[in-house]
């Protein structure tokens, strides 16, 4: 790796910790003698409080701690969670009803936080809240996803959160109604739970005057700005740290009510306080992904060009927004809403509807999933409308090569993309023309295949610019602090491989240090695919200054012209010398000098542009009529994320995501009764996708580079989830097209895939 490692299937390094048990996760580290945190949660949907009384609680045997509403607003913090409303089509803004940290005087979902009871062990705090006293009148519960029924909020009449709109509407209705054929389909994306492996959890000490709070979250500074706003401490007070994380996928991305509730408590008690979500609680409390339904419309000229593209979707935000609940399904969707396809105009109209349901907000791809679902449906159903071979169409309307860059109907302007290309390849990696025999081979013995497709396209999202600190230590290593945070991904060996690579520094060398808001001033945290891409353009500009700086201080030290000394990736050269020093060589001889300054490198990189990874999923399914048991068997996917740092991990991140996507098509469904409760609350009724429902996945690269970035990258961590959802449902509508079934909808559980398939036989009707 050290000469040869550009670009390299490098095993990660972190794994030898993680898989010999020596992974440093919140619960893990802990403060010895810190006090449990635990939250009473509403039983009800939707009620009144009309009794709330804790004073038995306050007596129990181990309590510390009772906190209610009205404890908190005594203290003179602030009790109301952040959201950001969306722009509306009418000018406005989205509702923006208080959503409080502890309920006010009404709970909205089954999970509102009520009360916050600290006690000396975990068990102690739940026999407390067994003793809190809580009268709740019922009130009728919204759970459909329509206007109308009683306000959960009084700010959002018929509770409409808001009504969002993008492109033009006007141009978009002309050409559909002028349209030589028009294609209209409804598309379901059903609600699924994230279910990290490691739970949320977080907790908080005191450290002298200062304020130390460690979360499991997807980055430290947004945290660490609101806990000193909401408590009202100046911000050089409060140091928010986070440790391993065993998985976010978006969720953990925002603040909840427990963090600001365990750093509160911390501060009243002067004691060390720890909170750990277990399994149910999490599914009751955690953000939700998905759950929105869409009607997609695409109107085809006389040859099959597509003219329009208009979708109506309505969008569950749950009972309250979640931090940027709003922008979800508006304009995260819209980013990539055209797609890979050169549509003159579209027209995004979404309405948010508030249920009495948990918050949704950002889930592996946040609106690019859903997005692009909706559309690779809608291609695919058209195709089967039209008589045509699906890929023939899509091939008929991807923006060709000579036209980028282009800017999309949505208004984003994509900066690459060879768009079939890729598809040829994936036609032959996936044996696209063995598939006829294959399904006759499944056919034989009594099952029925599909084979569907999907190319997608992803925006990469997030903060444009990153820091990064490069300090050469006295060990004779380099720490590389960093402004993104793993959630599992492999961070610690791209980052300390991508530093290797352009400076000869071996990687195992290089720490990579991350999540702790006192060891760099500030950084965007991770999500959006945003990491690997603006981290190491961060990176290449301290590589820069690097370069820059040392050979300065080389020129100096040998009489020469700075701008004569080179570096090659690996070593310096030194007009008249016959000396190839190292970095680390450098950084030696420099501070034997005493010069200090030159070793630690403080930058900020920026992007102008966001990079546009896309690519090409097939997946072959096989279901037995007789059960409805639907199993993906084959999968490929070939992936233009430019070039790769590490192909081992881009894969890893591919396999994850799809299973992610696998796991809400064939597995995952959340059910509410009609009263609120969530009836899936556990690993008994709520299905994880597990080893048995993965087929092999297959993966391959096929890069065209983004000139909007020096490297050249692009990113994938959500990629696998964006393609997954077509290429299943697609290969399950596939499968049963031919026996009348039309709009099939995930998830295919066996039960709702037997139900189509019995719908159809004769004299299902009657």
């Amino acid at each position: 790796m050290e000469k040869f490692g550009k670009s390299q299937p490098v095993k990660r390094f972190e794994d030898q910790r993680f898989l010999t048990g020596h992974g440093r996760y919140v619960d893990d580290i802990a403060p010895k003698g810190a006090l449990f945190g635990y939250v009473l949660r509403s039983t009800v949907a939707h009620g009144e409080i009309t009794t709330l009384d804790v004073s038995a609680a306050r007596e129990a045997e181990g309590v510390h701690l009772v906190l209610t509403l009205a404890d908190l607003e005594a203290e003179g913090i602030e009790v109301g969670m952040d959201s950001d409303p969306i722009d509306t089509v009418d000018g406005g803004e989205g509702a923006q009803p208080e959503r409080p940290i502890l309920a006010r005087d009404r709970v909205r979902f089954v999970g509102e936080p009520i009360a916050f009871i600290v006690a000396e062990t975990l068990a102690q705090a739940k026999d407390a809240a067994e003793l809190i006293e809580v009268e709740i009148d019922d009130l009728p519960v919204h759970m459909a996803l329509v206007e109308g029924g009683e306000a959960i909020h009084p700010e959002a009449p018929g509770n409409l959160a808001f009504e969002y709109g993008k492109g033009d509407r006007e141009a978009t209705e002309a050409a559909i109604a002028a349209a030589t054929h028009v294609v209209t389909v409804d598309v379901e994306d059903n609600r699924v739970i994230v279910n990290s492996m490691e739970p949320r959890g977080c907790f908080a000490e005191l450290d002298g005057n200062r304020l130390h709070f460690c979360v499991n979250g997807q980055g430290v500074w947004g945290t660490k700005k609101r806990l000193a706003r909401m408590l009202g401490l100046d911000r050089a007070d409060v140091r928010v740290t986070t440790p391993d994380v065993g998985g976010g996928f978006g969720m953990k991305g925002f603040d909840y009510p427990e963090y600001i509730l365990t750093a509160q408590a911390t501060r009243m008690l002067g004691k060390p306080v720890r909170w750990t979500a277990d399994r149910t609680e999490s599914m009751l409390s955690d953000n939700a992904g998905r759950d929105l339904v869409s009607t997609a419309t695409l109107a085809f000229d006389a040859d099959l060009r597509l003219t329009a593209y208009r979708v109506e979707s309505m969008a569950n935000q749950g009972a309250y927004n979640s931090e940027f609940s709003q922008h979800i399904q508006t304009e995260l969707f819209s980013k990539v809403m055209p797609g890979v396809y050169d549509i003159p105009t579209a027209w995004l109209h979404v309405k948010g509807i508030y249920t009495n349901t948990t918050q949704t907000d950002a889930y592996r791809g946040a609106g690019r999933p859903e997005a692009i679902f909706v559309l690779e449906r809608a291609m695919d159903h058209a195709a089967r409308e039209l008589g045509v071979d699906p890929r023939d169409l899509r091939r008929r309307n991807f923006i060709p090569p000579a036209k980028f860059p282009y800017t999309s109907a949505t208004g984003v302007t994509y900066d690459v993309g060879d768009f079939d290309k890729v598809l040829t390849r994936t036609e032959a990696e996936a044996d696209l023309a063995g598939f006829a025999a294959r399904r006759e081979a499944s056919q034989a013995q009594g099952l029925l295949r599909g084979l569907g497709l999907c190319y997608y396209i992803e925006s990469i999202l997030g903060d444009k610019d990153e820091r990064v600190k490069v300090v050469f230590e006295e060990d004779g290593g380099v720490a590389l602090y960093v402004g993104t945070q793993s959630n599992g991904q492999g961070h610690e060996t791209v980052y300390a491989q991508f530093l290797a690579d352009h400076t000869g520094i071996p990687a195992d060398r290089i720490r990579v240090v991350q999540g702790d808001s006192d060891l760099i001033a500030r950084g965007g945290g991770t999500g959006g695919s945003r990491s690997v891409t603006t981290q190491n353009n961060a990176t290449l500009v301290a590589v820069g200054t690097m370069k820059t700086r040392f050979a300065a201080f080389l020129a100096e030290e040998n009489g020469v012209d700075a701008a004569e000394v080179s570096f090659d990736d690996e070593t310096f050269r030194i007009p008249g010398s016959n000396q190839t020093p190292t970095m680390l060589e450098v950084a030696e001889l420099a501070r034997g000098k005493g010069r200090e300054d030159l070793l630690t490198i403080a930058e900020t990189g920026e992007l102008e542009q966001m990079s546009f990874p896309n690519g090409c999923h097939v997946a072959e399914v096989e279901i037995d009529p007789e059960t409805g048991v639907t199993k993906v068997v084959r999968y490929t996917v070939v992936d233009d994320f430019g070039n790769l740092i590490n192909p081992m991990l881009a894969e890893g991140q591919v396999h994850g995501g799809v299973a992610q996507g696998i796991g809400q098509t064939i597995t995952e469904r959340v059910v509410h009764d009609e009263t609120g409760q969530l009836l899936t609350a556990s690993y008994m009724d709520y299905a994880m996708p597990r080893a048995y429902d993965m087929p092999w996945i297959t993966f391959h690269s096929e890069p065209t580079p983004s000139v909007n970035n020096p490297m050249g990258m692009k990113g994938c961590g959500e990629a696998g989830t964006v393609g997954a959802l077509a290429a299943v449902s697609n290969a399950v509508q596939d499968a049963l097209w031919d026996l009348g079934v039309r709009g099939v909808q995930a998830p295919f559980t066996p039960e709702r895939v037997w139900r189509m398939l019995q719908e159809t036989r004769p004299g299902a009707a009657a």
